[in-house]
Order: structure tokens, then C-alpha cells, then sequence
């Protein structure tokens, strides 16, 4: 192909661009992410923004509209700083799990890298949203805008009628319980955020039922045992016990006023939404990562990317996938970037061109010549630990040079417990996958009782895993602010595998959240 020809076929010619230019990138990146990739997706709004709306995005946990709350400020002022500085930059563009898919480029970014951020966000990370099975079950793609722009608005009603300190102070305890405020099994009722607002109409005219026949029905002491509710009846009404802290809360409380469960549903709600995230993060960036790569490549021997172009993409793309050695200073444990794209490139070449490892430890799909269908398979189903124990391979753990480390503090000194060779690699991949795994790594905290006969006290169990127990200070802040909310004093006991108390604290309720009622 002649020079000139070549430049009349290119999507862009130099750094410059406009919406046009825009366009142009998204229509020829979809013509492959469909065509030749077989990507479903959902309609994509590409929106550029600044340095300093990136930085609105980063306070607001990447959402386009959020309630206000000082938290946000804080970490608005930080992040400014921290740019300013030039000690921390912005990412290149900033995705949106909804329908229609929001899409966030910087103004600043070349028309190589729009390019680049558009395969990875508008196409990449479009489809994993649209088909991973968490994101399917955990999220409701079509309300969460509306639902968004309906707590917003809510919280701003709640500070006009009831003041800005009050709504605060909820917000303040909602957000320091909110970690431990996830269902972590699916609910019976599938999540529909764009019915929420329905709903809250609807509770505002009558409390909940479980709450009143509950709370009726109490004893007015001790001494009244005609009174006493049956145990499985009284722990059935209760739900116990309880890992979602800010559910009991909304619908156990006694002393909250409507307005109040509802912030706490908000909170609850949107903590949920995040939740396939925390879960997905080495797939989401490797599929990304390997689409936009697939896409970019293409379009270079499409002639529609110069050899110039194309070498500036592979520069960022480099840095992006580029993993650091456990000795050096830039180390910070696996780059999800560069352990997703690796393993998503492993499993197409072990598709198209096995080798006799490849078949012993994947007999059931190595060759079968499909890699983008046991790709789509892969992301359809599984999340990052279930991924990595069923799809990491010996030629990656050599790769990775990777090794397992045991910190047993009862040793002296730490202990190399598995290499990548033939009798490490499936501890490895154990280990590894475990990392992963939110049910591992996030702190196991329940409500187990409530002591209805007494004095209403709170009890949770913080169930130990590997002996960590939880710092003190946090510990109490924390309890603080949920016997704040329940009204009533809260015990936490941490107990081991045994069910033997380890540590005990508690707190009692301050004045000022809740009314008597």
C-alpha cells in the first residue's frame, strides 16, 4: 500500500482531535468489538471531561451524580493536592456500569490514547458488565442513574426539613458500617433500583410489619414470662443472625424515624452495587486490557492506525500491563492489569496451539480453536477466584516466578512454602485464588442476638480468620456509631473457629440520632 493511500484510510492523522475524530474511533472499534469479537454491549454515551471533573469522579466513587457528604470533599482536597503536586496522575478514563454504558475520557488525553480508552471502557468493560453473572445478579444497569439522581435528591429534602448536622451524622454512621452492609447470597427479590423511589413512598406511610409485631409484643420486664417470645419464632421475625448490619438497622432499629431507615437503605444499596466489582477486578481489567489490544491491533493492520500511532498505544499499553519484581521498590503485589491480560492471552493460545501441558491441565478446551468463545465463557461465569483456580496455568506461575510465603508467627523467621514447580503449582494456584476471594479476605462480623428481655443490647460475632484480630481504636469508633443508630449499648466478641472469646468491647448509644419514641 502506497504511503498515500495509507494516510486516506487512517482514523486520525497527529495528537489532535474532536468529537468527530470521537465518532469515527467508536464506529470503527465497534465494527471489530462486534463483528470479528462477538461482544455484546450495552449502548455506549461517551462523555470528555477535565482534570478537575476527573477528580469529582475519583470523590464520588466514579458516579456521575452522588448526595453530598464531607467525606467527598476530603478526598476531592487530597487527590487535588496530590495532582497538583505531581505525585499522583489521573486515569485515562473512567467507566460507568449503566445502560446506556458512561464512558469518561480526559479532555487531555491524544487521539491514540481516546482510541485506546474507548476499545478498553466502551467496549472492554462494557461487555464484561453486560454479561458477568455477578454483575447480572448484583446490579440493575437500567436504574442506577435514576436511582442516583432519587438519593440525591432525597438526602438534600432530608437536610432541608431536618437539618444538615442531623442528616450528617447518619450519613457518618451509615458509611463506617457500610463494608459490613452486603448481602453476600442472593436475595429472593432481584435488585430493581428504578422502582426505589416507588417504594420509599410507600414506606413512608406505615412502618414495617416485622418491626411492629416484633417490638409489640415485648415484655415489660423480666418477670413477665407469659409474655416471652418463642426462640425460633422471636430469631425467624429477627433474621439472625444478621451479616448485613445496615439492614437489621433499617428494618430493627427502634428508635430511627423513617427518613433515617431510608438514608441507611440508600447507603446499603449503593455499597451492594459495588460489590461484583470488588469481586471481578483481575477479569474486568483483563478483558479489557486483552479487547482493547485485540482492537488496536486490528485496526493497525487495517491500515487505519499508523506504525507511529500504533507504537505510542503499545507505550501505554506497556505501562499499563508492565509487573514489577517482588524486589522492587515499585512493587505492590500482582498488577491485576498484567495478571488478567496474561492469563487472557494464555487461554488463547492454549485454545489455538496446546502444548502437552496445556492438555493435561486443560483437557477441556485446550485445541478446541474457539478462543473467543472460551473467553466469553470465562467472564460470563466465573469471578476473580473461582478464575484463577480454574484457569491459571503452570506456564504463567513460571512466567510470574511466583512463590507462597507463610507468616506464622509462632516461626522466627518466614518460610518459602511452595515454588512454581511440579509439586507447587496447584498450591499455588490455591493460594493465589484465595487472595482473591472477598469471602477470605473481608472481615467475617454478624449480628448473632438481641437481648429482647433485658436491656436490648446488640451482640455480634467477629469471627476470627488466622488469628488477626480487629484493631482497637477502628473497633470502637465503629461500635460507636452503631449503637448510635440502634439506641441501645452493642457488645462485639471475637471468636476463633472454636467459638472460645478472645477479645470483647462494647459501646453505649450517645444522644442525639434517634428520638424516643
Amino acid at each position: 500500500m502506497s504511503a498515500t493511500g495509507e494516510a486516506g484510510r487512517l482514523l486520525f492523522r497527529g495528537s489532535d482531535w474532536n468529537f468527530d475524530t470521537l465518532q469515527r474511533i467508536h464506529d470503527a472499534c465497534g465494527q471489530i468489538a462486534t463483528g470479528e469479537l462477538g461482544l455484546t454491549l450495552y449502548p455506549t454515551r461517551i462523555e470528555v471531561i477535565s482534570a478537575e471533573q476527573m477528580l469529582d469522579a475519583y470523590a464520588a466513587n466514579g458516579m456521575p451524580l452522588f448526595y453530598r457528604h464531607w467525606s467527598f470533599g476530603k478526598r476531592f482536597a487530597r487527590n487535588e493536592a496530590l495532582y497538583r503536586a505531581g505525585v499522583k496522575g489521573l486515569a485515562y478514563e473512567i467507566v460507568i456500569n449503566a445502560s446506556p454504558c458512561l464512558c469518561y475520557v480526559m479532555e487531555e488525553n491524544t487521539a491514540t490514547m481516546q482510541a485506546l480508552v474507548i476499545a478498553h471502557a466502551a467496549f472492554g468493560h462494557n461487555h464484561f458488565f453486560r454479561n458477568n453473572c455477578l454483575f447480572r445478579e448484583w446490579t440493575d444497569a437500567t436504574g442506577i442513574l435514576d436511582y442516583l439522581d432519587f438519593a440525591r435528591s432525597y438526602i438534600a429534602r432530608c437536610e432541608e426539613r431536618h437539618g444538615e448536622m442531623e442528616v450528617e451524622r447518619v450519613l457518618d454512621a451509615a458509611h463506617a458500617l457500610s463494608s459490613h452492609s452486603i448481602f453476600r447470597v442472593p436475595r429472593r427479590r432481584a435488585l430493581d433500583l428504578a422502582g426505589e423511589e416507588k417504594r420509599e413512598r410507600e414506606r413512608r406511610e406505615h412502618e414495617e410489619r416485622i418491626y411492629d409485631d416484633l417490638w409489640r409484643t415485648l415484655p415489660a420486664s423480666r418477670t413477665a414470662p407469659a409474655a416471652q417470645l418463642d426462640e425460633a419464632r422471636r430469631r425467624a421475625l429477627l433474621e439472625l443472625p444478621q451479616e448485613n448490619i445496615l439492614y437489621f438497622l433499617e428494618k430493627m432499629a427502634p428508635r430511627l424515624r423513617p427518613w433515617q431507615r431510608e438514608i441507611l437503605r440508600i447507603v446499603r444499596n449503593i455499597e451492594q452495587y459495588f460489590y461484583p466489582q470488588r469481586q471481578t477486578k483481575v477479569m474486568n481489567e483483563g478483558c479489557a486490557t486483552f479487547v482493547h489490544h485485540r482492537i488496536l491491533s486490528r485496526l493497525h493492520r487495517q491500515g487505519r492506525l499508523s506504525d507511529g500511532q500504533f507504537l505510542e498505544f503499545l507505550h501505554s499499553h506497556t505501562n499499563v500491563v508492565m509487573q514489577p519484581d517482588f524486589d522492587d521498590r515499585r512493587y505492590s503485589g500482582l498488577n491485576p492489569y498484567a495478571l488478567g491480560y496474561a492469563m487472557m492471552e494464555d487461554i488463547a493460545g492454549i485454545a489455538t496451539e496446546p502444548d502437552a501441558e496445556d492438555r493435561e491441565w486443560f483437557p477441556d478446551f485446550a485445541g478446541c480453536g474457539d478462543a473467543l468463545g472460551v473467553l466469553c465463557g470465562a467472564w460470563a461465569n466465573h469471578r476473580d477466584d473461582s478464575f484463577i483456580a480454574q484457569y491459571l496455568s503452570p506456564r504463567l506461575m513460571r512466567r510470574f516466578r511466583m512463590f507462597k510465603l507463610v507468616d506464622n508467627q509462632s516461626e522466627r523467621e518466614l518460610r518459602v512454602d511452595a515454588i512454581h514447580d511440579a509439586r507447587g503449582f496447584r498450591r499455588l494456584r490455591q493460594s493465589l485464588a484465595r487472595l482473591h476471594d472477598v469471602g477470605c479476605s473481608d472481615l467475617d462480623i454478624q449480628i448473632m442476638d438481641v437481648d429482647l428481655m433485658g436491656d436490648r443490647r446488640l451482640i455480634l460475632h467477629h469471627h476470627v480468620l488466622d488469628g488477626q484480630l480487629l484493631d482497637l481504636e477502628q473497633t470502637h469508633h465503629v461500635l460507636q456509631h452503631l449503637a448510635d443508630l440502634w439506641s441501645y449499648a452493642v457488645l462485639l466478641r471475637e471468636v476463633d473457629g472454636t467459638g472460645v472469646v478472645l477479645r470483647e468491647q462494647s459501646a453505649t448509644a450517645r444522644p442525639g440520632i434517634t428520638e424516643a419514641l
